[in-house]
C-alpha cells in the first residue's frame, strides 16, 4: 500500500517500527536517491540549504569543461546561456502557481525585493507607507528601509507583527511585503486573505517566497499576488548563492519599472544604445550578466520537484513535522524545550522551532552527532524537514540523539561553547 497525499495520523506513542513502516508506504522515498547524503548523517536544514542533487556534478562538469571549456563565448547562444534566466523561470512558475512568462531567475532575493519594492512605490506615488513584519528575517526590513530612504522621505516603513498586519493596511499603503512561511517559527501567513485587503486599500502584495516555494503548494495567481520573490538554494535544492528568482504579475508587466536599469533589461541590449529603453515584459527586471554556472544547477533542483506531486510533498511535511513535534515533547520533556512554532501543521511551514536557554550549544552538540540544523538568536533551535530526503525514521534518529545529548549533558562540553561566524 502506498501513502496517499492526505493527512498522515501520528499515533499518541510512535515508535520506531512505525517509523520504519511508514518510510516503506511513502511513495516520495525512492527520490532521496537523487540527493548526495553523508552516511549516518540526519540533515534537518534544507530550510537553510538543500541537500545536492546528485545530478548536480555532472551538470557543472558539463558547464565547466563542454560549454565553457571547449565552446567558449558561443554558448551565450548555442547553450541557451541568455535565455537560462527566462526558462528556468518558466520552469520554476508551477512549483509556485504562476504562468509562463511570469517568472524568472536573476540576482539574489534582496536584489528582487529591492526591485520589486522600487516599483510597487512607482506606482502608487500618492502614498506613502511599506507594510512589512517586524520579527521576520530583517533583510527584507532592512531593503525596504533603503526603498524608503531613496524616495527621500515620501515613504516609510511600518513594521507590524502577524495579528496586525492586516488591520495596519489603509488609504497610505503603498504596499505589503510579506513573508509567505516565518523563518524563525515557520507560522504560514494567509496570502489570499492579505493579499485580498491589500488590494481593497488599493495597495499591493508583495510576498517573499523563501521559505515555502518547494516545501508547500503556493498559488500566486490564485491569490492575486502582484509581485514575489524567493530564493533557489533552500527547498529547490539549486546550491550554496544559487540565483534567486521573481515574480510579476502580467497585468503589471510593462508599467511595473524598476529603478536598476542594467543592460540585460534593456528593450535591445546588444544594439548598444547610449540610453535606456526597458523590456516590454519580464525582461526588464534583469540587471546585468547572470552567474550562468550557479544558475545551470537551480535547473537540477527544479528538475527532481517537478518528478513530484505537492500535495504529497505538503503532506509528508505535516506528517515529519507533527512527528517531531511530538517526539520531543514525549522524549524530552524534562529539559526545558518550549515549542516556538505553530502547533497546527496546518499553521506550519516545513520547519520545527524550539525554545531553550542554552539552544545554541545544544545545536552544536547535535550537529557534531550528526543532526544537522541550526540556531537562530537569542534561543531558537531550528529543524527543517525537506520530505524529497528525509524520512520518518530520520525523525525518530535525530530525537534518539538529542535525548543522548540532554540524558548526558553532552551539550555542556567546551567544545560546544564557541561561537561560529555562522550559527
Amino acid at each position: 500500500m502506498t501513502l496517499q497525499a492526505a493527512t498522515i495520523k501520528i499515533p499518541e506513542t510512535p515508535d520506531r517500527a512505525w517509523c520504519e513502516a511508514m518510510d516503506r508506504a511513502d511513495a516520495l522515498a525512492p527520490m532521496r536517491d537523487q540527493f548526495v547524503l553523508p552516511d549516518g548523517m540526519i540533515y534537518l536544514d534544507g530550510n537553510s540549504l538543500g541537500a545536492m542533487p546528485k545530478a548536480a556534478s555532472a551538470r557543472a562538469q558539463g558547464v565547466v569543461t563542454h560549454e565553457w571549456g571547449t565552446d567558449l563565448i558561443k554558448s551565450w547562444n548555442s547553450a541557451g546561456w541568455f535565455d537560462l534566466p527566462v526558462r528556468l523561470g518558466d520552469k520554476l512558475a508551477p512549483l509556485i502557481g504562476a504562468a509562463a512568462g511570469e517568472v524568472i531567475v536573476c540576482d539574489s532575493t534582496s536584489q528582487n525585493l529591492f526591485k520589486v519594492l522600487s516599483a510597487a512605490v512607482a506606482m502608487r506615488p500618492d502614498r506613502g507607507v511599506l507594510i512589512l513584519e517586524g520579527s521576520n528575517f530583517p533583510t527584507n526590513n532592512y531593503i525596504a528601509e533603503g526603498v524608503a530612504a531613496a524616495t527621500g522621505g515620501r515613504v516609510s516603513v511600518r513594521l507590524c507583527e502577524k495579528d496586525e498586519i492586516a488591520d495596519a493596511i489603509d488609504e497610505n499603503t503603498v504596499a505589503v511585503a510579506i513573508t509567505h512561511v516565518h523563518y524563525k517559527s515557520g507560522h504560514i501567513h494567509d496570502m489570499a486573505a492579505i493579499t485580498a485587503r491589500a488590494h481593497g486599500a488599493g495597495a499591493l502584495a508583495v510576498w517573499d517566497l523563501c521559505h515555502s516555494a518547494g516545501a508547500m503548494p503556493v498559488d500566486l495567481n490564485g491569490a492575486g499576488a502582484d509581485f514575489a520573490v524567493g530564493c533557489t538554494y533552500k527547498y529547490l535544492n539549486g546550491g550554496p548563492g544559487s540565483p534567486a528568482f521573481l515574480f510579476a504579475a502580467k497585468r503589471h508587466q510593462g508599467q511595473a519599472l524598476q529603478p536598476v536599469t542594467g543592460w540585460w533589461g534593456h528593450a535591445a541590449p546588444f544594439a548598444f544604445e547610449p540610453g535606456y529603453r526597458p523590456q516590454p515584459g519580464l525582461r526588464q527586471f534583469l540587471i546585468g550578466t547572470q552567474p550562468i554556472l550557479s544558475m545551470a544547477l537551480v535547473e537540477t533542483g527544479l528538475d527532481i520537484h517537478l518528478q513530484a506531486d505537492m500535495a504529497a510533498i505538503r503532506a509528508k511535511s505535516m506528517a515529519l513535522t507533527d512527528l517531531f513535534i511530538r517526539l520531543v515533547e514525549q522524549r524530552c520533556s524534562a529539559h526545558g524545550f518550549t515549542l516556538a512554532s505553530p502547533r497546527a501543521a496546518a499553521a506550519r511551514g516545513s520547519q520545527v522551532s524550539f525554545a531553550h536557554a542554552e539552544g545554541y550549544p545544544i545545536m552544536r552538540a547535535l550537529i557534531a552527532a550528526g543532526v544537522i540544523g541550526d540556531f537562530r538568536a537569542p534561543d531558537t533551535v531550528r529543524f527543517g524537514f525537506t520530505p524529497l530526503y528525509v524520512g520518518y525514521a530520520d525523525v525518530w534518529d535525530a530525537v534518539d540523539r538529542l535525548v543522548t545529548i540532554m540524558d548526558r549533558g553532552v551539550w555542556k562540553q567546551l567544545e560546544h561553547q564557541a561561537r561560529d561566524a555562522v550559527t
